[in-house]
C-alpha cells in the first residue's frame, strides 16, 4: 500500500497541515520541521498524488482508459491505434488494457480506470451485464462502446456490419459453385460471432441451400483450436467445399490446416491479414478500416466530452469484400462442367453502408 501523507504526519512527529505545507512548498514552516518532514517523505517513498489534487480543484485528468479483448491481436491493435490518434488531438492521454474476453477482468479493469477518475471510457466488451457501469454513467462519465453492444444498459456503439458482410461473403462463395460451404467460427455469446453466424445463414436461405449443422463449427476461440475444426471438417465423408472463416485468428487456423493441401477448399476470411495478398493464393476476406473503428469511437467520446447531448448512438461501419483469389475456387475438378469462372478484374467491392 502506498504511504499517505498520514503517514508522513506520524513518521515526522507533525500535523498533517504542516507535511501538506511541505509537500505542496508553501510557506509557513520552520526549515528544522520541514527537513524532518523531508526526511519522513524519503524513508517512506511518499508521493505527492496530482492526480486526485487537481481532480480536488475540479479539473480533468485528461486521460481517457480504453479496455479491449487482446492488445497482440492487429484487429485490437488498429482500433488502439485510432483511438490514440483521434484523442491525442484533444491533448488526452490513453490508458489501455486488455480483457482477454473475461468479463470479471473487463469489470475489474473498468472500475479501476474509474478509480482513476478518467474522463471518458472506451470498451471492446466481454461481459453480459453492464450496469455496474450505471454509477458512472450518472455521474457523466462517457463511455462508447467498440465492435460489440452494451448489455443491459444504454451507451453509445460503434459497430460493423457483421450481418451484412457474413452474407456477402457466403452469396461470393454461392455465386462460384459452391453449396457445401462450412462456417469456423467462435462463442455464439459473442456478438459479433452471432452476426456472422447470421449473415451466413441468410445467404444459404436466399439461395435454397438447407443448412447442414455438420459445416458449423463454433467455440473455435483463436487460430489452434480453429485449424483443429477446420481438419475435422476436411475429414467428414462428404467434406465441405469451400470455408467462411469468422475472424483473423481463425482464417489463420484454417490456412494452417490446408496448407499441404494440392486441391485446398475456396476460402473467405472475415478480417483482413496483414499478409493476405502475398499468400498463395491470396486470401480474400471481409475487410474493413479497423483503425477507422478506433478513430470514430474516440471522436464520438470526445464530442460527447465536449459537451455533445442527445441520446445514445448506434454507428454501423460498412464492410467490403476483396476478391484476391483463395474464395474463386471452383469445386469441380479441372475440366468437368460448371459455371463459367468469372472475370474478377472486372469486379469492384461494393459497400454496404448502413450508417445511421
Amino acid at each position: 500500500m502506498r504511504p499517505t501523507m498520514t503517514d508522513v504526519a506520524r513518521a515526522a512527529n507533525a500535523s498533517l497541515k504542516t507535511v501538506s505545507r511541505v509537500v505542496n512548498r508553501e510557506q509557513g514552516v520552520s526549515p528544522h520541521t520541514a527537513a524532518r518532514v523531508e526526511e519522513a517523505i524519503r524513508s517512506l517513498g511518499f508521493q505527492r498524488n496530482d492526480l486526485a489534487r487537481a481532480l480536488r480543484r475540479g479539473q480533468r485528468s485528461r486521460t481517457v482508459g480504453l479496455v479491449i479483448e487482446d492488445v497482440s491481436n492487429p484487429f485490437y491493435s488498429a482500433i488502439a491505434r485510432g483511438v490514440e490518434d483521434e484523442v491525442s488531438r484533444h491533448g488526452l492521454l490513453v490508458i489501455a488494457g486488455s480483457s482477454d474476453e473475461d468479463p470479471g477482468r473487463e469489470r475489474k479493469m473498468l472500475q479501476l480506470l474509474c478509480e482513476r477518475r478518467v474522463d471518458g471510457l472506451l470498451v471492446v466488451p466481454a461481459g453480459d451485464d453492464h450496469r455496474y457501469l450505471l454509477p458512472e454513467l450518472a455521474l457523466g462519465t462517457p463511455i462508447v462502446f467498440i465492435d460489440r453492444p452494451p448489455r443491459r444498459i444504454e451507451a453509445d456503439v460503434i459497430l460493423l456490419d457483421n450481418v451484412g458482410g457474413a452474407r456477402r461473403a457466403t452469396r461470393h462463395l454461392i455465386a462460384h459453385g459452391h453449396r457445401r460451404i462450412a462456417l469456423v467460427g467462435d462463442a455464439l455469446r459473442i456478438f459479433t460471432a452471432a452476426q456472422r453466424l447470421r449473415g451466413y445463414r441468410q445467404a444459404l436461405r436466399a439461395a435454397g441451400i438447407p443448412l447442414d449443422e455438420a459445416l458449423v463449427r463454433l467455440d473455435c476461440h483463436g487460430a489452434a483450436a480453429a485449424e483443429l475444426a477446420v481438419r475435422g471438417l476436411l475429414g467428414l465423408p462428404e467434406p465441405p467445399t469451400a470455408l467462411f472463416t469468422c475472424n483473423n485468428r481463425i482464417t489463420t487456423g484454417a490456412l494452417h490446416a490446408v496448407s499441404d493441401l494440392a486441391r485446398p477448399p475456396a476460402l473467405v476470411g472475415f478480417d483482413d491479414l496483414e499478409l493476405a495478398p502475398v499468400l498463395s493464393p491470396p486470401v480474400s476476406v471481409v475487410s474493413y478500416d479497423s483503425v477507422e473503428l478506433g478513430r470514430q469511437s474516440a471522436r464520438l467520446l470526445c464530442a460527447r466530452l465536449a459537451g455533445v447531448d442527445c441520446p445514445p448512438r448506434r454507428i454501423v461501419l460498412a464492410t467490403t469484400l476483396v476478391e484476391r483469389g483463395s474464395g474463386e475456387t471452383m469445386p469441380w475438378a479441372d475440366g468437368a462442367s460448371g459455371p463459367k469462372r468469372p472475370d474478377l478484374r472486372a469486379q469492384r467491392p461494393v459497400p454496404e453502408v448502413v450508417c445511421r
